[in-house]
């Protein structure tokens, strides 16, 4: 059984045997309590406080599923349904258009706010109330009091990263107050590295109940908060040359911990990408290359978010569901069924996404997307074109490919290898890249229906776990939060800003590790595209690294192919700077509303903390 997440969903409730009214006389309303049992008094046993610490586990579900403000209105996601960003007419998220719509009353932003400080306020009771303890062995008492001080540290760092200075309570609230006072960032950085040296320092290396935080994510948080401080974000953080030292050397202290897994696809749940060939497989969510993950579990009475701020009604986790492409529409399809599942379209790949990949040798790819959908049943008599050729019939068997999604880098050119819908040889469609996320039977840019066939895009299937319940959650599949692959493109990063004395030598060296770990072809030249943003151009490029060639772009690019979906994304380009130019060059709907602008690195402060506070909290300029 997975720890954290199997205890009762409602651990922060107390245990009261209730009030007995006794005897049937003059005294039958004289009430006797049995307990006296009290907050107070609970958490000041070893059974409270440890319920307290595993309190602060579940709202992780939570905060992780809250994914919108870290992948949409990236370089590589959108929330933009089934649609085109040349249909005009079409609603989309304003985290894509990034207009006067993304402000301080938008629900995404109230709502990672809120369960971030809920996860603060856990950890600071369990800080506040640690010293009450008396009885507990020392060194289990330090892993806990770590526990904590490493998840009110990642807490910080979200927000901090988001919303830039932040209200920054420290100790257990007890009674109401308005004050909520903005403490300048670089004072919120002191205080996360604050938290996790000392977690560092008092976290076991392996943890008593696995899930529990260990000396290993403490690790990790540092080298990536170092490396965030190094580069000094609007020279607000207290940032110097030295942090990306410390970068480095705690992520050669992940590498040397933490083995890469075998394979890219060794992470993930085992499937294939024909559910007529499907099979349940294994999970793979305790590789040793795992760092930290989220918690899920078999058991569908505690495989909920937190019951204080739901979440998922479904319960369990939803990272099957959120990305974008569907083969519900398929011809043969049977309907709402576990073979292709539901998908909703939240997270959308952005079209030059897939051109970062060498569809031939980079097993990422073929792992990352699904370019083929098959009939799931026999469909006799199906019309591929209903509305302008109503004779044309075909049949179609089950397991024939309904769908097939050229590689960008091999484009359907001449009729033989288009559909029958486009006037070609195949009893299928044939989608080529540029035509990606034109919607269902959309043809050359029509606006009108024409095809019975689906177009769309390639279903995002790097979390894809077969045989679990039609829904939009239900996954058993821990989340993962680091993996020592990051740290070594952590270690390259900081290197490229200056870092000396990495253990593995350049950051080429840290950089082609990953690479050639996702290559069927090592040591081989992977092509991309040279422009990803012109859908059309198929001039390549290699992303191999050397000594002369590496980048922070050209690590981006890689973080982007080996960290697809993970949670980290718009973290990494305001990190670095680049948030704006790459969302404007790579992100349709950015492109074309062109309203990104640098008040974006930042997010409004949600207008409904600012109304409670008195003094009133200061918005963040430009909104």
């Amino acid at each position: 059984m997975k720890f954290i997440y199997s205890i009762r969903t409602s651990a922060l409730a107390l245990a009261f045997t209730g009030l007995i009214a006794a005897g049937c006389k003059d005294d039958f309303l004289t009430e006797t309590p049995v307990s006296t049992l009290t907050t107070d008094v609970y958490y000041k046993t070893e059974a409270g406080f440890e319920d307290l610490v595993r309190a602060c586990y579940p709202l992780l579900r939570n905060i992780h599923q809250n994914r919108s403000l870290v992948l949409n209105g990236t370089d590589l996601f959108s929330q933009a349904g089934f649609s085109d960003p040349k249909f005009s007419t079409l609603t989309v998220s304003p985290l894509e258009h990034y207009d006067v719509r993304l402000n301080a009353t938008l629900t995404e932003v109230q709502s990672l706010w809120t369960l971030l400080y809920a996860e603060i306020a856990r950890t600071n009771t369990v800080l506040t109330r640690a010293d009450d303890i008396t009885t507990m062995a020392q060194a289990t008492k330090d892993a806990r009091i770590g526990e904590a001080k490493f998840l009110r540290a990642l807490s910080y760092f979200y927000l901090v990263q988001q919303w830039g200075d932040v209200p920054m309570p420290l100790v257990e609230t007890t009674t109401a107050s308005k004050e909520a006072t903005r403490v300048a960032a670089a004072d919120v950085y002191k205080q996360i590295l604050t938290d996790l040296l000392d977690a560092e320092a008092k976290l076991p290396v392996t943890a008593s109940n696995y899930g529990r935080v260990t000396k290993g994510a403490a690790q990790f948080l540092l080298a990536r908060v170092y490396l965030t401080r190094g580069w000094n974000f609007q020279n607000s953080l207290g940032g110097s040359q030295a942090d990306f030292d410390l970068a480095l050397q705690y992520a050669d202290k992940i590498i040397d911990a933490y083995p890469l897994a075998a394979t890219y696809s060794a992470l993930f749940p085992t499937h294939t990408e024909n559910p007529l060939k499907q099979y349940t497989g294994a999970q793979n969510d305790k590789n040793a290359e795992i760092v930290f993950a989220v918690q899920y579990n078999t058991d569908v009475l505690t495989n909920k978010t937190d019951p204080a701020f739901t979440q998922d009604a479904a319960g369990g986790s939803n990272l099957h569901s959120v990305f974008g492409g569907s083969g519900e529409g398929y011809p043969g399809t049977k309907g709402r069924t576990s073979d292709y599942n539901r998908h909703q379209p939240f997270h959308v790949t952005n079209p030059a996404t897939y051109r970062l990949f060498d569809p031939d040798i980079d097993s990422r790819y073929d792992w990352n997307f699904v370019e083929v959908g098959y009939a799931l049943q026999a469909v006799s008599g199906f019309k591929p074109l209903p509305t302008v050729n109503a004779n044309l019939k075909i049949d179609i068997k089950a397991g024939d490919t309904v769908v097939y999604f050229r590689p960008w880098n091999k484009p359907a050119l001449s009729l033989a290898e288009r559909g029958v819908d486009y006037g070609g040889k195949k009893n299928y469609s044939v989608v080529n890249l540029e035509e990606y996320g034109g919607g269902y039977g959309f043809i050359n840019g029509s606006t009108v229906n024409v095809s019975g066939f689906p177009g769309d895009y390639p279903m995002m299937w790097k979390f894809w776990q077969p045989g679990i319940p039609y829904g939009d959650a239900y996954g058993t599949l821990n989340e993962i939060i680091f993996r020592s692959a990051e740290a070594y493109l952590m270690a390259a990063e900081a290197i490229v800003k200056g870092a000396k004395n990495g253990k593995l030598g350049g950051a080429e060296v840290y950089y082609n590790k990953i690479l050639d770990r996702a290559l069927t072809k090592k040591g081989a030249d992977p092509l991309c595209a040279k422009a990803p943003e012109n859908l059309k151009s198929l001039e390549t490029v290699s992303y191999r690294a050397t000594a002369a060639n590496i980048s922070i772009d050209m690590i981006l690019d890689e973080r982007a192919r080996e960290l697809m979906g993970e949670y980290n994304r718009w973290f990494d380009l305001k990190r670095t700077g680049k948030l704006v130019e790459r969302v404007k060059k790579y992100n349709p709907w950015a492109a074309k509303s062109a309203s990104i602008a640098d008040k974006h690195t930042l997010r409004p402060i949600p207008q409904s903390e600012i109304d409670l506070s008195f003094p009133a909290m200061k918005q963040n300029p430009g909104y």
